[in-house]
């Protein structure tokens, strides 16, 4: 019993310390934005070599693959289930609203989370313990400004690009698998017309911008944390990817919720 409540304690303590020290970082970041103090080589570095090669090369197929068997898997489920009770011209509407409202943010949050912000807490990391990140304290340079707020723009900017072409991805799936199960084209189209709107588009965009900010921020956060040599490194890396995935998840219902709630004051 003693020994629960000491690791309780203990664990309880380590959240707090991570929740503060990320706090912490997120309005030193903010505060060199708002300044306009951004480096910008640094940051369209991040944007163009940087996570154009990570983002928006490398996880393409990754993000591709898991949306098109994804909107393929639900468009089979829903189909046949449409076809059997007549009501195929909400086929393509209701797979078009999952994919863009939760499937595509959601899961290149996830897949951009392990790709992405593993490989950022691991460069950071790698930094922190070859006293790199010293080096440019020393020569007066903020490691937040110089490092944390390019890779953080670049994330927020990135993961939003990467969702469209999620969404055409998710869409094309459905598409070929609710043609083969009975829909024809023609009403899957009418469908998504009908049901989708700008603001279900808009609503999965700032989701997904929210989430390129999470991974960007807490992938950093673990970087410059990380201590104790190459096993320090591997653990920051790990780290980040469960935490974010959490985060991912449960501000997704938060978003979820008050996106909702704006549409439902707008439709009034």
């Amino acid at each position: 019993m003693k020994r629960a409540l000491v690791l309780l304690g203990q664990t309880t303590v380590e959240g707090l310390r991570w929740l503060g020290e990320t706090q912490l970082l997120l309005w030193q970041a903010l505060g060199f934005v708002f300044r306009g103090r951004i480096s910008r080589r640094e940051t369209v570095r991040q944007m163009l070599i940087v996570q154009m090669s990570v983002i928006g090369f490398d996880s393409q197929l990754i993000v591709f693959l898991t949306l098109l068997s994804g909107g393929m898997v639900l468009a089979l489920n829903t189909s046949r289930f449409l076809v059997t009770w007549g009501a195929t011209e909400f086929a393509g509407g209701g797979v078009a609203l999952a994919v863009v409202r939760e499937l595509a943010p959601v899961l290149t949050a996830v897949v951009v989370a392990a790709r992405v912000g593993s490989a950022i807490a691991a460069e950071l990391g790698s930094m922190k313990i070859s006293e790199q990140v010293d080096a440019l304290r020393s020569l007066a340079v903020n490691p937040v400004e110089y490092l944390v707020v390019p890779r953080l723009l670049a994330a927020v900017v990135m993961l939003p690009v990467l969702t469209v072409l999620a969404d055409a991805m998710g869409g094309l799936g459905a598409y070929l698998v609710g043609v083969t199960q009975g829909i024809p084209s023609q009403e899957f189209v009418r469908s998504v017309q009908r049901f989708l709107t700008s603001y279900d588009l808009l609503s999965g965009l700032i989701k997904a911008a929210v989430f390129g900010f999470i991974i960007g921020l807490v992938a950093c956060h673990s970087g410059l944390r990380a201590r104790g040599g190459a096993e320090g490194v591997g653990r920051a890396t790990t780290s980040s990817v469960v935490s974010t995935i959490v985060l991912i998840y449960l501000s997704d219902y938060v978003l979820s919720w008050i996106l909702l709630s704006v549409q439902a004051m707008i439709a009034r």
